[in-house]
């Protein structure tokens, strides 16, 4: 069906709508990468099936819902039940018969399968009243959870689209830029640069042809937002992206996705497949004489395509590497031609924006970070996910209140934002509020929205050897301060964690570190040292330990560490039937000991230890 005026498309979202209204019963269960690994597809099956056997009144197979990610990961297979916000996590198929008869027949609620509050230790029937999804706010994850991401139906039922409808019969192309710069909308893809002057700067280029990209690369280690909403709500990126196409004068699309998201270049070739047969996609949309097409370029897995002109190159057929930036992209990008680049978080923000006016959205956040931001929550943290706040929210109530603070009650020591080019922030720094600017000035970064939490058994010199190793294999090695720079970098640190370190590297590093900064090509190499000058700047003691005194006080630089048996041992004798090597000996209910000669220090003994009697010397 192709819908070729304003006046059809409202006809069908009214159609839509009351249909969505009359559905008495809906049973969703979530399709995202974490939940499919975890077996949300066969349970999908096992709850059609039991269903039709079933045959309870108001309940058929068209109320069974596939959702996009519900953001809670570690809860996966997740399914909830409308009306009533239940929510049923870690779902097994042995559980569906009981779902059916019980939940679905009868409104019993089944409480082994409800989330329990790690506090409290009270098992929550709604999902709405879970810390982790009551402090939060979703503007751009609006829809995930909620939309079949397989339907544009299912889209359009939920207000998607609505805001090219108002872009294309109600405004003109300067009016969106207008709209967008007073939106103070920054890219969220780890720059942070203002959306509204890059789309201007685009439009006012003198040129026949203009090209609109979205990076949906997303190379950070733990990072995995961009992913979620290309899987759990594909058609507000197109939509997104039509918008801005509309608003700079481009007639062709690039979404990039990275090779390692298969499900997230299914869903939105379905969901391109789909906008184009009805007409919002492809030639004149909406009836209008505007025209504009998207296809999905797959990226190898290079991390450094992750910056815009070595994407640009990946998308053209080249080789990723990273150009010189005297001439920006907006002017001078794909194929040569005016570019705009933003990233899947920040294309589907704009249709909110559209729809729901700049003031509304700047009523979110701060001054000069208005919105919201999606973060990949990760790491030594109880509630690992996805989650979305306000700029502005703090790292202690991201945290501790949504996150749920740190596993078994240990001690913050650190998180990591910004991805590998980012920094880590220490526990004096909890209060600091979340935004471009400030992250900034701490010494770490927005980047993309990765946040890895760590305890007091984490230590800082591994963290920065291990991004630094990342870059380092990840560098393309066009430019040799980037190449040569934190190669020679992480071999400091290797040496360091081996007990190998001298006095005057911290020096060292640091001036490496400086000219790295200036004489790279591109922004892997310029904020590539972050990591390990931030580690020094809050954490330079946990370095002196390892240079001077051939200590690491975390316990895990192999080099620098002896484990040892302390009078808390009660002869358990779980350490010695985990031990690998079998250096663990004693009698049960007696103290055990370690034999250092066959002890490889593989630290399974002091992560299973449950009484603290196993520590690091």
């Amino acid at each position: 069906m192709r819908i070729d005026s304003v006046k059809k498309f409202r006809e069908l979202k009214a159609k839509l709508e009351k249909q969505l209204s009359e559905r008495k019963r809906t049973i969703m269960v979530c399709i995202g990468t974490g939940c499919v690994a975890n077996g949300s597809l066969p349970l999908i099956e096992a709850l059609r099936k039991e269903i039709e056997s079933q045959k309870i009144p108001d309940v058929d197979v068209q109320a069974l819902k596939k959702i996009g990610c519900q953001g809670f990961c570690a809860m996966g297979p997740v399914v909830v039940i409308q009306p009533g916000d239940i929510f049923y996590c870690q779902v097994k198929i042995s559980h569906v018969k009981k779902i059916v008869e019980k939940t679905l027949a009868k409104g019993e609620i089944i409480p082994e399968l409800l989330y329990e509050d790690q506090v409290s230790h009270k098992r929550i029937e709604k999902f709405t009243d879970i810390d982790f999804y009551r402090k939060q706010h979703k503007m751009v994850l609006r829809n995930n959870g909620v939309v079949n991401p397989e339907s544009i139906d299912d889209s359009i039922a939920h207000g998607g689209y609505a805001g090219l409808v108002k872009a294309l019969s109600e405004m003109k192309p300067d009016q969106i830029i207008e709209e967008i710069k007073k939106s103070g909308l920054r890219g969220k893809g780890g720059a942070g640069f203002a959306t509204g002057r890059k789309w201007e700067t685009c439009a006012r280029v003198d040129a026949d042809t203009r090209y609109i990209l979205a990076n949906g690369d997303e190379g950070d280690p733990g990072a995995f937002m961009d992913r979620a909403i290309m899987e759990g709500d594909p058609h507000s990126v197109i939509e997104g992206m039509i918008i801005g196409a509309y608003a700079v004068g481009a007639n062709q699309g690039y979404i990039y996705v990275r090779e390692e998201y298969p499900l997230a270049v299914q869903y939105l070739g379905q969901a391109i497949d789909q906008a184009r047969e009805y007409g919002l996609l492809g030639q004149n949309i909406l009836g209008t004489d505007f025209s504009f097409d998207i296809k999905i370029s797959r990226g190898g897995g290079a991390f450094v395509c992750g910056e815009s002109t070595a994407l640009m190159k990946s998308v053209a057929g080249e080789v990723g590497e990273p150009r010189a930036k005297y001439t920006r992209s907006v002017v001078k990008g794909l194929f040569d031609k005016p570019t705009v680049l933003n990233n899947v978080e920040t294309w589907a923000t704009v249709p909110v924006i559209i729809n729901n006016g700049q003031q509304w959205f700047r009523g979110f956040g701060t001054e000069k970070s208005p919105g919201t931001k999606a973060f990949s929550l990760v790491g030594k943290v109880k509630n690992v996910g996805i989650i979305e706040i306000p700029m502005g929210t703090t790292l202690r109530e991201i945290i501790f209140d949504i996150g749920g603070g740190i596993p078994n009650d240990r001690q913050f020591k650190a998180v990591q934002t910004g991805g590998p080019s980012g920094g880590c922030l220490p526990e004096s720094m909890l209060d600091l509020p979340v935004d471009f600017d400030t992250l900034t000035e701490a010494g770490s970064m927005m980047g993309s929205g990765g946040m890895i939490v760590m305890d007091d058994r984490t230590c800082m010199v591994d963290v920065a050897k291990y991004f630094l190793k990342f870059l380092v294999d990840e560098s393309c090695g066009k430019c040799v301060p980037c190449r040569e720079g934190l190669f020679q970098i992480h071999q400091l640190l290797e040496n360091i964690a081996a007990g190998k370190g001298k006095k005057g590297d911290l020096e060292l590093i640091e001036s490496l570190s400086d000219a790295i900064v200036k004489g790279s090509l591109c922004a892997l190499g310029k904020s590539g040292p972050n990591p390990v000058l931030s580690t020094l700047q809050y954490f330079r003691d946990e370095w002196v330990e390892h240079i001077e005194h051939k200590r690491c006080p975390a316990g895990v630089c192999k080099g620098l560490i002896k484990y040892v048996i302390n009078d808390k041992c009660n002869g358990c004798t779980l350490c010695a039937m985990i031990c690998p090597t079998k250096a663990i000996s004693g009698e049960k209910k007696e103290k055990h000991v370690i034999d250092q000669e066959l002890c490889t220090k593989c630290g399974a003994c002091f992560t299973t230890c449950q009484y603290d009697a196993i520590e690091v010397i």
